[in-house]
Parts: structure tokens; C-alpha cells; sequence
């Protein structure tokens, strides 16, 4: 089959082809020995015609360990062979308590790639692919053949899965039968099952950073009106007289500086009525009782206009608000172990809104405007029922997430399916914000790895403004620093080029499925310097449930045939020809819509013919 080498350039080597035409097909692809005086070449078979065969140098076995890369190019004497099962195995590794199985060789049949757990998940992972290519399936048959492994319990995983579709849940609902150590828990935003959990989010651990994102900041001048809102409602949390003296300062202070504006008359009054509408105490609302001199008036009564055009009761006004300011509650400082709701928040920020040094001042009375309207749709929709007024600490929290009815969760899957894009992206961020900053403060660290499975992550990691306007995005952050805290992103998406880019520069490993979109594959082209033309082609032609792996885990890029996951995750197609059919037996409210089917009785009305 081989002949002599003609000659080698670069990093192919070209060899006479003496198979001719016939037997030399099942050769492509497949790994060949260059032997000269104990030195072992590795090479691929990248193309086959009647007279030559060429072979790409990929890298030298040194002893019985492999290297990637070629120093000294073969002798045109070497001789050639096809790799041997211990070589190869050395490539695809061993399947033993620190390896699991990925696969099956797409070109070595009956051979499993065996990858090292930790070259694969000590590091960050992309797995790229088209709609229908496998992804989900695969994800699914990783994690299964991960907890599936008969030398090891993984009893210790995270492996937190922001599922966009809801799709893993079948996939994973039955881990403890793999082993009775083991548990799955399904978060979600609309518990169907006894086992399903709610997700909540507790307000007190959202950040000034959350909380602009949230709210979809988009100027600096917003972030001062947010830290103090979040101030205040911390201290509001706090029932006591001097919350209530802290609010009774705060109108004070903004009616004052109304009646000592220069507006007209009735636009102060109207001013002072709305800070009243919006923000009122037992001493300050509309029928707050004023004590005059042998007379009382209530505090709307105060503000009427009399002949002269002046409040009838200038004096009494400004003596009763004098009595309320107390510049000394300026420095009052908020308990960190605050409760409160996105509703207390809300009326913090109304307070916030009359505040000195917002009332006046168009452009941050404007921004705070536009925070509110935001926050008020979010308190309006089914988004407010995932923000709890409980206490707890990040520490608590996360231990929360892990906790399965007083067992430890490895799977905690959380499922974003209702949440709106926009809203679910600041979710996600959150949850990862949280889990960064938990690991960071481990006394050892990296000593409890998290792994985050997003999926669709094209929807959560994109190129944001967050950088300009909080001075970092939490999913660049933990690209660049997570791995040595042990929070290691993977990353599944369709459409790799609306991811940021730095996220996928630092990805160690890739899986990528077939992909034909021509931005995507250049992209990961332009992206990942070190990928082959070669690579790229395999990847354009694959069926699915195979994809092409290579990077830090894989001695050499691979095509793996993975195996349908068991039980199948919820992302098959959908079975058209079965749901138009018209059954005799009648349908379930779920399975139609409710029209009765009527036949067409129009003579002119007619089924064309087949032939």
C-alpha cells in the first residue's frame, strides 16, 4: 500500500501510492508511523489520489509517551506503517477512575476516547454546532457517561446547567438511579412537578452591580441614584423611630428646598403635593395635623394660596418642616442584614427621587425617572416573584442551591424557558457573579470547582456595555480568572460569532459539531489561531452526533461518535406528519387548539393528483 516517500515539504510528506485506485479509500484520515533509527512520527492521511499519498506531520512518540509537535522532519528512507493499538491508545487514553468515556473513534471503530477529567474540565470548554447537530444530546451523553463512570463517585460535582429550553430535565431527572449518591435538582421559574424547586433570588445579595443591569443602566450618573436607593431601603428594612425621623429629614429637606426655589407659587405647591403623593409618614401626608397657635390645620390646608398669592401659612410651614431636618441622620448607616423586596426598593427610590441634589437637577431626576419606569415594570410582571425579601448570606445561598431536600445536588439545573432574553441574560450573571465571589473567599482555594453549563449561551455572553459602565463583564472575568478558583465556563452555543471574544479565547477545549454558517466557522478560524484548515473541513461534513475534539485534553484533534444519551434530553425535532394527523380518538386540551375540523363541501374543491 505504501511506497517510498517522493518527498516531504513543510509538514507533508508525499508517498507513493502503489494501492492505486482500489483499497486506498479507507486509509483518509487515518494515522500512519514514520520509523527511522527509534524515532516515531506521527502523521495523518489528508488526501488520496491513483499515485500519491499525503501526510500531514503531526507530532513524535517518545518512549511510549506521545508529543505534539515535530522537531526533525522523517528520513525519505523511514519506513511506514499504520499506527499500532498501543500507540493509539495512547492517544485516546484509558478508561480508568480519572478518565471517562466521551466516545467512540469516528475512524477507529471499537476504539473509546478516554479523556483525563481533568485536562478537559480544569479548564474552560466551547461546544459549537448547528441547530440539529447534536449539542444538546451530546451535552447530555457527557454528563451521563461522567456520572456513569464504574471507578469513581463524583459525588463532590456542581454542575450548575442555565438551561434556555427547559430541554435537560428528562435527561437528568433519574441520576440517583445511576447511584443512589447521587441527586438532579430541577430550578425553575414555573414548578410543574413535587420535586421541582422555585427559583428566587434573594434582593438583599443583589449588588450595585446587579442592580444596574437589572435595570438596564446605561449612563454613570445612574449608579449613584441606585447605590442610594439601595442604601435606603436597607435602612427602611428597619422598623424604628429613627428610620421614621430618617424619612421624615428626607421630605423635609426636599419641601424645603421647594419653598425656597424660585418656581411660582402654584408649581411649588404642586411640586410639594407629589413629594406627598410619593413619599409620606404619619407626620407627613395630607391630613398630618399641624398645631398653630391656639388653631390647628391639617398640611394640605397650609399650602392654600391666599389674596396675595402666598401660602396662607408660610410661617407655620417652614417652622413645622425646620422641626423635622436632622443633618445628623445624613450618616446613618444602612445594616448589612437588611430584608427588603423590589417593591421596598421601589419606594426607596422615590425617596431618592426627591432627595437633595436630584429634585433640581433635570439630567439625574431624569435618569432616575427612567429607573423607575424600569423598575416598576419588572415589580408589575411574573419577574418580581424570583426576588425574595429573605436574608441570607452568599455562603447560605449557594449552599441553598446545592441542597436537595437534605442531600447533596450534583445537577442543579435552572431553567430559564419563561424568562424574557434580556432579563434571563442579568439572571445568569447573577447566579455566576455569586458563585465567582464564593469561590474567590474558599479558605482554599479552587477546593470546590463549579462548573457553569450555559446553553444557548449566545443569549447570556454577549459583547455588552457592561465593561463601560460597571468596569467589568462577569463572564470575561471569569474567562480570565476563574479557572485557578476552580469556576470553569461551558459554553454551548449555535452561533459562536455573538459570543464575546474573549470568552472564547480563553477556551482550552473545543467540541464542535457540524457548522455551516460561514460567519461562524470564520470566526473560529480568526479566533483560534492554532485550528487547521483540516479541522474546519472535517467539521463542515459531519452527521450528527459527532464532532470534531481537539485542544488541551486530546493528544491530537479527534472525530468522536458519541452515543445517544439515555433517557434523551427534551430537544428532538418536532414530529409534524404524527401531529397533523387526524386521530379517532379525541385529543387532550395540550395537543390542539380548540376548533372542530370541518370539510370543505365547495364542489370546485378538490385533492390534485399525485400522478
Amino acid at each position: 500500500m505504501f511506497g517510498k516517500i517522493v518527498y516531504i515539504n513543510d509538514s507533508i510528506a508525499h508517498i507513493e501510492n502503489l494501492g492505486g485506485s482500489s483499497g486506498s479509500n479507507d486509509l483518509m484520515n487515518m494515522h500512519i508511523i514514520f520509523e527511522d533509527n527509534g524515532q516515531r512520527i506521527l502523521g495523518e492521511i489528508t488526501e488520496i489520489n491513483d499515485k500519491v499519498i499525503k501526510v500531514r506531520f503531526l507530532g513524535e512518540f517518545i518512549d511510549k509517551r506521545y508529543v505534539n509537535g515535530v522537531l526533525r522532519k522523517p528520513l525519505l528512507s523511514s519506513k511506514l506503517r499504520i499506527i499500532n493499538s498501543e500507540e493509539l491508545q495512547e492517544l485516546i487514553g484509558t478508561y480508568n477512575e480519572k478518565t471517562f468515556v466521551l466516545g467512540e473513534s469516528a475512524i477507529y471503530k471499537g476504539f473509546k476516547i478516554c479523556p483525563n477529567i481533568n485536562d478537559l474540565f480544569s479548564n474552560h470548554l466551547a461546544i459549537f454546532g448547528n441547530s440539529g447537530s447534536g449539542k444538546s444530546c451530546g451535552v447530555a451523553r457527557i454528563v451521563q457517561n461522567i456520572f456513569g463512570n464504574e471507578y469513581a463517585v463524583q459525588f463532590n460535582a456542581n454542575l450548575f446547567i442555565f438551561d434556555a429550553y427547559g430541554e435537560y430535565k428528562n435527561a437528568f431527572g433519574k441520576l440517583d438511579q445511576i447511584n443512589p449518591n447521587y441527586n438532579y435538582k430541577f430550578i425553575t421559574t414555573n414548578p410543574t412537578d413535587p420535586t421541582d424547586v422555585l427559583l428566587q433570588i434573594p434582593v438583599n445579595l443583589l449588588t450595585l452591580d446587579d442592580m444596574a443591569l437589572l435595570l438596564q443602566a446605561s449612563t454613570h450618573s445612574q449608579l449613584p441614584i441606585i447605590e442610594h436607593t439601595i442604601k435606603l431601603a436597607k435602612i427602611f428594612s428597619v422598623n424604628s423611630i429613627e428610620t421614621e425621623n430618617y424619612k421624615n429629614h428626607l421630605i423635609a429637606k426636599a419641601m424645603l428646598a421647594v419653598l425656597f426655589s424660585s418656581e411660582t407659587i402654584s408649581n411649588k405647591k404642586n411640586e410639594i403635593f407629589t413629594i406627598l403623593e410619593v413619599c409620606n409618614t404619619k407626620e407627613f401626608n395630607f391630613d398630618s395635623t399641624i398645631q398653630g397657635l391656639g388653631y390647628t390645620r391639617s398640611l394640605s390646608e397650609c399650602f392654600e394660596i391666599d389674596s396675595n398669592g402666598n401660602f396662607g401659612e408660610s410661617v407655620l410651614i417652614t417652622d413645622y418642616i425646620l422641626k423635622h431636618i436632622n443633618d445628623d441622620l445624613e450618616n446613618m448607616m444602612a445594616p448589612n442584614d437588611a430584608s427588603y423586596d423590589l417593591k421596598d426598593l421601589a419606594k426607596a427610590l422615590e425617596f431618592t427621587l426627591i432627595s437633595t441634589g436630584f429634585q433640581h437637577n433635570d439630567t439625574m431626576h431624569d435618569d432616575a425617572v427612567i429607573l423607575k419606569v424600569r423598575l416598576n415594570s419588572i415589580i408589575n410582571s411574573n419577574l418580581n416573584h424570583f426576588f425574595t425579601n429573605q436574608t441570607i448570606s452568599v455562603k447560605d445561598y449557594i449552599a441553598s442551591l446545592v441542597n436537595n431536600n437534605g442531600k447533596k445536588a450534583q445537577i442543579i439545573n435552572i431553567n430559564m424557558e419563561d424568562v424574557d432574553d434580556v432579563y434571563a441574560k442579568v439572571m445568569v450573571k447573577i447566579f455566576s457573579r455569586m458563585i465567582f465571589e464564593f469561590s474567590k473567599a474558599c479558605e482554599k482555594r479552587a477546593s470546590i470547582p463549579f462548573h457553569l453549563f450555559l446553553e444557548e449561551a449566545h443569549r447570556y455572553i454577549q459583547k455588552d456595555n457592561d465593561t463601560f459602565l460597571i468596569g467589568y463583564n462577569i463572564f470575561d472575568r471569569i474567562a480570565k480568572e476563574g479557572r485557578k478558583y476552580g469556576v470553569i465556563l461551558d459554553i454551548i452555543s449555535q452561533r459562536p460569532v455573538e459570543i464575546s471574544d474573549t470568552v472564547i479565547a480563553q477556551c482550552n477545549n473545543f467540541l464542535i459539531f457540524k457548522m455551516t454558517h460561514p460567519l461562524d466557522i470564520k470566526y473560529i478560524e480568526e479566533m483560534l489561531p492554532n485550528i487547521s484548515a483540516d479541522i474546519l473541513d472535517k467539521q463542515k461534513v459531519l452527521q450528527p452526533g459527532n464532532c470534531v475534539c481537539f485542544g488541551g485534553a486530546f493528544k491530537i484533534p479527534m472525530i468522536v461518535k458519541l452515543e445517544l444519551p439515555n433517557p434523551l434530553p427534551y430537544s428532538s425535532n418536532c414530529d409534524v406528519s404524527t401531529c397533523w394527523k387526524m386521530s379517532t380518538e379525541a385529543p387532550t386540551e395540550e395537543e390542539t387548539i380548540n376548533v372542530e375540523p370541518t370539510v370543505p363541501t365547495d364542489s370546485n374543491f378538490a385533492v390534485p393528483n399525485a400522478n
